[in-house]
């Protein structure tokens, strides 16, 4: 698989086959995203990886925490901003749409959304996941250098035959990833991501992208 096919493949995975990822493998993965790029080489990512019996534990308690309902751990930040201009509204209400169309939910079905959403904290599936941490002290370019971070790690798994599927959602029961990873004080959780093999058996819509033209000038003589 050379990289045009990584870009291309890569996309947010909401159905895996419950098989094992081999430890190595993420372990090899990790190691070659460490050469990802970051400002003045701080490399401020600091990840956790989840399998196994601690997995099955934190899917436990995040699930039942959801389902009774339990308020979300207060912000440590903003996911979009409260409110979201043009075109990024519209390129969002289009994801929204496309998302719950595939999934066979009408607009209005508020309880079928909310069981399509619990399913993010059973990782959709996923044998392994992975927690990404920042200090607390670093600002934002260093958070751009996690969103490089990142994408090096899901392509590389794309390398590897996986798929992923990053999740913020995973920041707002933070204390109950906690309980599992242990971080510092000093680390904040940006996101997680579920890491497994494809389920094929799931239907999917590949969500559209804006025209180039829309997202790029090209400045030539």
């Amino acid at each position: 698989m050379n990289v045009y096919q990584a870009v291309e493949s890569r996309r947010a995975v909401r159905g895996f086959l419950d098989r094992p990822v081999p430890v190595e493998v993420l372990r090899r993965v990790l190691a070659a995203a460490t050469f990802a790029p970051s400002g003045s080489n701080l490399q401020p990512w600091h990840i956790y990886v989840v399998t196994g019996a601690p997995l099955c534990q934190l899917k436990k308690l995040a699930t039942e925490r959801v389902t009774a309902g339990d308020p979300w751990d207060e912000r440590e930040f903003e996911m979009y901003p409260r409110d979201l201009k043009s075109p990024y509204r519209e390129r969002r209400s289009a994801f929204g749409r496309e998302r719950y169309s595939a999934l066979g939910i009408e607009r209005e079905d508020w309880e079928a959304r909310q069981r399509a959403a619990i399913a993010n904290w059973d990782c959709f599936g996923a044998p392994a996941a992975l927690f990404c941490y920042i200090d607390r002290d670093l600002g934002r370019p260093q958070w751009a250098d996690l969103g490089m971070y990142l994408q090096t790690v899901m392509l590389l798994l794309r390398a590897e035959g996986l798929h992923s599927c990053p999740q913020m959602a995973w920041s707002q029961v933070r204390r109950t990833v906690a309980d599992i990873v242990s971080p510092p004080d000093h680390l904040m959780l940006f996101c997680g991501m579920s890491i497994g093999y494809e389920d094929p058996a799931v239907e999917y819509i590949r969500t559209g992208r804006a025209a180039l033209d829309e997202t790029a000038t090209f400045i030539s003589d």
